[in-house]
């Protein structure tokens, strides 16, 4: 259903990385490792069509995501290295703000069981700039918990978190797979995450 066919970034003057290319179906996990400039992020950008690649092309459901514009936007889940969220709001009303601006808006009770599933039972209400920075990523992660659309891609999910917050990530992704979704992330450690179609792409950097 997400295909790439021959990407090739070029950043400046420097090439970033050339040839790349993967197919997968409903329930298909890739991982992207590489050291730090490989182009990792830049990869993630091109798969959610913020960037455009130097040459190559990226397809959903047979069709090039250039195409389909807002409609391939509204399968798509992204979770960027930065958090994304307003530390003067609480944890509550940045999901709330976050899903409304993204046409979904949610039942506060939602949101709240969301935020109970990430470990902040206790801490909705706090506002986000007294949240120590694990407990910020649990907030913007806590919208894999609400998201309903087919396409996850998550640049760096694990970063900042404690064991216990990577496993409640690792669940979430599984479940997302289980119900035939797709996941596509970033990490520089091995995620072990079960699935029966995982894929594993390494850039040289």
């Amino acid at each position: 259903m997400l295909s790439a066919t021959h990407l090739t970034c070029v950043r400046g003057d420097q090439e970033i990385f050339r040839g790349v290319s993967f197919e997968l179906a409903p329930g298909s996990l890739l991982q992207v490792a590489g050291p730090n400039g490989s182009g990792k992020t830049s990869l993630l950008r091109i798969l959610c069509g913020l960037l455009a690649p130097e040459s190559g092309e990226v397809r959903w459901a047979g069709e090039p995501i250039r195409d389909l514009g807002d409609e391939y936007f509204s399968k798509l889940h992204y979770v960027g290295h930065l958090n994304g969220i307003k530390d003067e709001l609480s944890a509550l009303e940045n999901l709330r703000i976050f899903a409304g601006l993204s046409g979904e808006p949610i039942e506060e009770g939602r949101a709240a069981d969301a935020l109970r599933r990430m470990g902040l039972g206790g801490r909705e209400d706090f506002p986000v700039k007294r949240l120590s920075q694990g407990q910020k990523r649990r907030v913007a992660l806590a919208r894999l918990a609400m998201a309903d659309r087919p396409l996850w891609i998550l640049d760096e999910p694990f970063a900042a978190l404690d064991a216990e917050a990577v496993a409640i990530v690792q669940a979430l992704v599984e479940e997302h797979l289980e119900r035939g979704g797709l996941a596509v992330l970033t990490t520089h450690q091995a995620a072990e995450i079960r699935c029966a179609q995982a894929q594993r792409l390494q850039l040289a950097g």
